[in-house]
């Protein structure tokens, strides 16, 4: 609990000694009396440091005060210039202002906020100035947040579960400068829900337009830092990502996204018949088994294949892998059918950054998206519904790659 060393009647008597005649005069009496308690913290330090009273000739320490340097700090109440005790040996680490540091606003965990909800350069150096008549340079917002630039490398190369029941692929993309030119690039994201039911983002990689060969780099670096096994993986329908999963984790199940298969699909397709064609194709993917399923499409396909035969070919071509969910129970069913769960989740990070249209570098991307990752996870505390459910069922499904602690 924190102390309270004022009370009502201190702060009364405070006032009727200083006759305050507006806000300004209170804030300067304010800032006078914030330089002498920030000067007085600094030499107690120096006093406990050396364990001696000031012209204490009975000292157990070679060492010494040495006067007083000058330092420049910024503080809530303005730039003030304080007295900083020295020693002789120079061993003095103060706590209360260490050595280096030359802000006491707490001005860099605002900067690193502001950034991570996406507010640009520009408003973030007007809120400073207008709220604290600070000046800050588009450099030093940059090197503040790269502070955070170890902590994103320290959490993408952290060890992972040896173990994913659904993992979530997908990519997002965003305009980047590069080499002078304004480029596309793809943040690849995979979302990961482990054995507990518990959800996570596996990591965030920054790379050219989406292909299926990064792709098979970032699930090797997965198996690199410790996913041994996934038991079903959910994907869009990008060309040859099967084929960078199964190279990596050959015993893993894969199932398409059904609502990217009907979007892709009805690119075919009339606006006029529109409507229509996706009420039709409903019945397919709402079937209860594979093999009603199967029933549907050869009815869509009397009904619709002579208008729209590239239609009907994506969906058998890409049959194998839009019909995995059928094996499963409705409860794991929901939640493999489609990519909503990592749609949901690039939803959190386009708030963020639909103020920027373009990003300066990789890495500026990279630390925006990692920030609004860290608040999304601050808000995944619960396991997935139905997961004691959907365990069980996959024990059944997998009864030598799941074992239930």
């Amino acid at each position: 609990m924190t102390e309270k060393f004022w009370t009502k009647r201190d702060i009364r008597a405070f006032v009727d000694e200083h006759k305050f005649q507006s806000v300004e005069h209170i804030q300067s009496t304010l800032k006078d009396m914030f330089k002498d308690v920030l000067e007085e913290a600094l030499k107690a330090e120096l006093d406990t440091q050396l364990d001696y009273a000031r012209y204490d000739q009975n000292k157990a320490t070679k060492n010494s005060r040495n006067g007083y340097g000058k330092k420049t700090v910024h503080t809530e109440y303005g730039d003030m210039e304080i007295q900083v005790p020295r020693d002789r040996l120079g061993e003095f680490n103060p706590v209360v202002i260490k050595k280096n540091q030359t802000n006491v606003t707490g001005i860099e965990d605002q900067v690193v906020a502001l950034y991570a909800k996406g507010v640009s350069t520009r408003d973030i150096q007007d809120h400073l100035q207008n709220l604290y008549g600070i000046e800050v340079s588009p450099t030093l917002i940059s090197n503040i947040t790269n502070k955070i630039v170890p902590l994103i490398k320290e959490w993408q190369s952290r060890q992972l579960q040896p173990v994913y029941a659904v993992v979530f692929l997908d990519a997002i993309h965003f305009k980047v400068k590069q080499d002078g030119a304004i480029v596309n690039k793809a943040a690849y994201m995979v979302i990961g829900v482990d054995l507990d039911g518990n959800k996570d983002v596996l990591g965030i990689w920054i790379g050219e337009n989406e292909s299926a060969k990064f792709w098979l780099s970032v699930l090797n670096e997965l198996k690199n830092r410790g996913v041994q096994d996934i038991l079903l993986v959910c994907v869009d329908n990008l060309t040859g990502f099967s084929q960078a999963i199964s190279a990596s984790f050959p015993k893993t199940d894969i199932q398409k996204c059904i609502i990217h298969q009907i979007r892709s699909s009805t690119r075919y397709v009339f606006y006029k018949d529109l409507k229509r064609v996706t009420a039709d194709l409903k019945p397919i993917y709402k079937a209860p088994t594979e093999e009603a399923a199967r029933a549907e499409l050869d009815r869509f396909e009397e009904e619709w294949g002579t208008k729209y035969p590239l239609l009907v070919k994506s969906w058998r071509q890409n049959w194998e892998e839009l019909s995995t969910f059928f094996a499963y129970p409705p409860e794991l069913r929901k939640l493999i059918y489609t990519t909503n769960m990592i749609e949901g989740y690039h939803r959190q990070l386009r708030k963020v950054t639909k103020g920027k249209s373009i990003f300066p570098t990789d890495e500026s991307l990279l630390k925006i998206l990692y920030l609004a990752t860290m608040d999304v996870l601050r808000k995944w505390t619960g396991r997935v519904q139905n997961w004691g459910q959907i365990l069980l069922q996959l024990t059944v499904f997998y009864p030598e790659r799941v074992q239930v602690r």
